[in-house]
């Protein structure tokens, strides 16, 4: 194993990577921040917990503290969670060389954050949809200059989703920028990512017989749907039984969901804080600091905190539905068994689960072993947790949560560059003539029952 300095780095970074415990350098590390250095662009795909974040900030501070100017790197990710986390980073590594940051996304003041670019930090972390905003309007600053762009999460800003806010961000950034993309998954993104290179890339996949951590324990429970909730408290339960002090995440498909199976949780007398797109930043932030501080040890989760967020105490991770993306499944499970740590994923599997679970399989080449449970002990708490969800979604109606997401869905399509109502339109259509397909289909069907009962 090469050491950092065999790599590359300059001795004034090794005690900050002592202080955080890190002696030698991770694959990724050690084959990406020589190629860094070295100038060229890069395009690296690695487990979920393999250091990938600190494989482009050592070499991108080394380069800063050599000729330091503002703003000299833009990192875009694809959630606000991770945004933070990535400049955690930054701001432990470079606090010796007087580094300069600031973050830039949703659901914080504009007006502060257009003060804060307007200094010129030296690393500028940021949400494509909030900068892109900041862009569009007059602004003091300029991204002509930087030396740097990182695509953290590449394959997530790259599927489409970020098209129109990325149209906006790259054409001002500089042409002589260094472009370095990571992610714990590439698949068809991949082509998106070579037009994007300009030059000649370095292309890193880290060699594995499975996509998943090693170390990574992970099992299914194949349950009726209407008893789901019954499992997953019994899996909360005895987890809270046998890790006293242990970390777990529950992960569901929906904000509204998220909100009703924490608010479930907490009234069945399990503390959690519950993290979805839906809530205000400053309670999202509140949340996660929560959790990983371990004064509260339960986080039920939408799929924003699936991606790069590294919370090296949990133990356990409840998948409440299956991912119909597989690679989201990889990104969920990879939040447990972190840097060599141990950890398990449970995932609750319905009948009509069946070609998703497949699906997952065939990516992490393994096959998803049955976790057995004692029913007899499901059954002695459903009642109880189904009478306590009802509770709780009587409790959320009465609330405007439904109107607040409709308001962010609007807010999404405006973003997207799209018309809501016109979008509004076009699926009241849609499900017009499903409808009609599917009263055609009755009618059909009932006229070959009537010939056949006459012949």
């Amino acid at each position: 194993m090469k050491s950092f300095l065999e790599i590359g780095l300059k001795s004034w970074l090794f005690k900050p990577l002592e202080s955080i415990g890190l002696q030698d350098p991770t694959p990724v590390q050690k084959h990406c921040i020589p190629t860094i250095l070295s100038g060229k662009d890069v395009v690296a795909c690695a487990k979920t917990g393999s250091g990938k974040t600190l494989a482009f900030a050592l070499p991108i501070l080394q380069k800063l503290n050599e000729d330091p100017f503002g703003i000299f790197a833009l990192i875009l990710t694809p959630t606000r969670e991770l945004a933070y986390q990535i400049a955690d980073q930054f701001r432990i590594i470079g606090k010796s060389i007087g580094l300069k940051d600031c973050v830039i996304v949703g659901g914080m003041d504009m007006v502060t954050q257009s003060i804060e670019l307007s200094k010129h930090p030296h690393i500028v972390v940021a949400t494509p949809g909030r900068l892109a905003d900041h862009l569009e309007r007059e602004h003091d600053f300029t991204l002509k200059k930087i030396k740097f762009l990182v695509l953290d999460e590449a394959d997530r800003l790259l599927e489409g989703n970020f098209d129109e806010q990325l149209k906006t961000i790259f054409p001002v950034l500089s042409a002589e920028k260094q472009v370095l993309l990571f992610s714990a998954t590439m698949t068809d993104t991949l082509e998106k990512m070579r037009t994007l290179v300009m030059k000649k890339p370095f292309f890193y996949e880290a060699p594995a017989q499975v996509a998943t951590a090693d170390r990574l324990d992970e099992k299914c429970i194949l349950i009726p749907a209407y008893v789901k909730d019954g499992y997953l408290t019994h899996l909360v339960l005895k987890f809270r039984k046998e890790n006293p002090k242990g970390s777990c995440i529950v992960f569901t498909d929906t904000c509204k969901s998220c909100q009703i199976l924490c608010m479930m949780l907490k009234e069945l007398g399990f503390e959690s804080v519950s993290l979805h797109s839906m809530m205000p930043q400053r309670e999202r932030v509140s949340a996660l600091a929560k959790f990983r501080s371990n004064n509260v040890r339960i986080l039920v989760a939408t799929d924003v905190a699936s991606r790069g967020l590294d919370i090296p105490a949990v133990q356990l991770v409840i998948n409440h539905n299956v991912p119909h993306v597989a690679k989201e499944y990889i990104h969920r499970v990879g939040r447990t068994a972190r840097a060599g740590r141990g950890g398990m994923a449970l995932t609750l599997v319905t009948p009509s689960d069946e070609k998703y679970i497949h699906a997952i399989e065939a990516l992490i080449n393994k096959i998803l072993e049955e976790e057995p449970v004692n029913d007899k002990e499901v059954c002695k708490i459903l009642t109880q947790v189904n009478v306590t969800k009802r509770e709780q979604e009587i409790k959320l109606d009465e609330t405007d949560f439904d109107e607040r997401r409709l308001i962010n869905k609007r807010k999404q399509l405006i973003l997207q560059g799209k018309d809501p109502d016109e979008e509004e339109r076009k699926k009241r259509k849609w499900i017009k003539k499903r409808k009609k397909e599917a009263a055609n289909r009755k009618e059909e069907s009932r006229k070959f029952k009537v010939e056949y009962i006459s012949n």
